[in-house]
């Protein structure tokens, strides 16, 4: 009993030395902060603060047509690295394992916060004597999916503000999509597993008198992500348990009040994926992409407090933003940029041999 007692006192010890230890703290002051990758760090952090701008200054720059930059990709390059940072650090992550497939991968930093929880998590450390972490597993005794997510839920509420942004929706955890479920994990910590994620971003458009308008979306001040931020018509991760098509649908009614009649026309058009490392979180996102082309007539109209407000612009107009500002939500700028060469806009063709480079960085069929 008093053995008992003691190794749970020096268990308990250890836990709390790692939670005031300086990764910890880094950690808990850590937050995604948009466009850059240099962070100050503290003991605590504030939420993101919404962004400065306003629809006049992003309408003043899209409409300024006296630069001539309109062939000029470098704008959309440097977008598409914000989204691949880190590629440098890959080396710090070891491969998260279920059922001997690569599920995610873990910061070897963060790996010892899951060293209090040896009975849901196993850490294999190599051979020769040495203690590098190799790899991390669920315990064996884990054997059902519910099981396993019962288990890690209760871990992620355990490791509390080591994991901010908590949106009690669950994602599900495979090797690759369509594949076998394993078991479903909080959405907000899927970077820190590593986890692939997928989302749907759908380009809600009109045309009139020859011309393609998109309607773009101000997120809400209050959003716990790129709050103010420019973002698409409708987006959101895939939860557990729903269709890519289905979800569509959902966010559609959710975000900008489209009703099923509507949205059911959206046209699937490919995927876009990108990984970026931000300390402990490894982002390895797919975003399924999607077209809808709206009534000339249609007014968008939110209905779950997400979105600050809505406007419709001329799609060179958007390109315009995106090549020049900070405006949009990092990941929107790869599908518009995605829209703008499906859709063939002249501020392609005087850079045409860029075209097959540019394709191979954004895409992934």
């Amino acid at each position: 009993m008093a053995a008992t007692a003691a190794s749970s006192f020096s268990a308990a010890a250890s836990a709390a030395a790692r939670r005031s230890s300086p990764s910890h703290l880094r950690l808990l002051a850590r937050r995604h902060l948009p466009f850059s990758s240099t962070v100050s760090f503290s003991a605590a952090a504030p939420p993101a603060a919404a962004a400065s701008f306003g629809w006049e200054d992003a309408l003043r720059v899209a409409a300024d047509d006296r630069r001539g930059d309109e062939s000029d990709l470098s704008g959309y390059f440097r977008k598409v690295d914000t989204c691949n940072r880190g590629m440098d650090k890959k080396g710090v992550f070891v491969e998260f394992m279920v059922e001997d497939q690569v599920v995610g991968y873990i910061h070897q930093g963060f790996v010892e916060h899951l060293r209090d929880f040896p009975d849901v998590f196993t850490i294999a450390s190599g051979s020769n004597g040495n203690n590098n972490v190799e790899h991390v597993t669920l315990h064996s005794s884990l054997r059902t999916p519910d099981e396993r997510t019962n288990a890690v839920g209760s871990v992620i509420r355990s490791l509390g503000d080591l994991i901010p942004g908590i949106r009690n929706e669950l994602y599900p955890i495979t090797s690759s999509y369509g594949m076998p479920v394993y078991f479903s994990l909080e959405r907000a910590a899927a970077p820190f597993f590593g986890i692939k994620a997928y989302g749907v971003h759908m380009n809600g458009y009109v045309e009139k008198e020859s011309q393609k308008f998109l309607w773009i979306a101000k997120r809400s001040d209050t959003k716990q992500t790129f709050p103010g931020m420019l973002d698409h018509l409708v987006a959101g991760g895939l939860p557990y348990g729903i269709s890519c098509e289905e979800n569509v649908i959902k966010e559609c009614e959710e975000e900008a009040g489209i009703p099923r009649s509507i949205s059911s026309n959206a046209t699937s058009v490919g995927a876009i994926s990108y990984m970026d490392i931000e300390g402990f979180r490894y982002k390895r996102d797919v975003l399924f992409c999607y077209d809808l082309k709206l009534p000339p007539d249609f007014v968008p109209n939110n209905e779950d407090g997400e979105v600050d407000s809505f406007r419709l612009i001329p799609v060179p107009h958007a390109a315009n933003i995106i090549r020049r500002t900070h405006f949009f939500k990092p990941n929107c700028n790869l599908v518009i940029i995605d829209f703008l060469f499906r859709h063939g806009y002249h501020v392609y063709k005087p850079r045409l041999p860029w075209l097959p480079k540019a394709a191979a960085k954004l895409e992934e069929r």
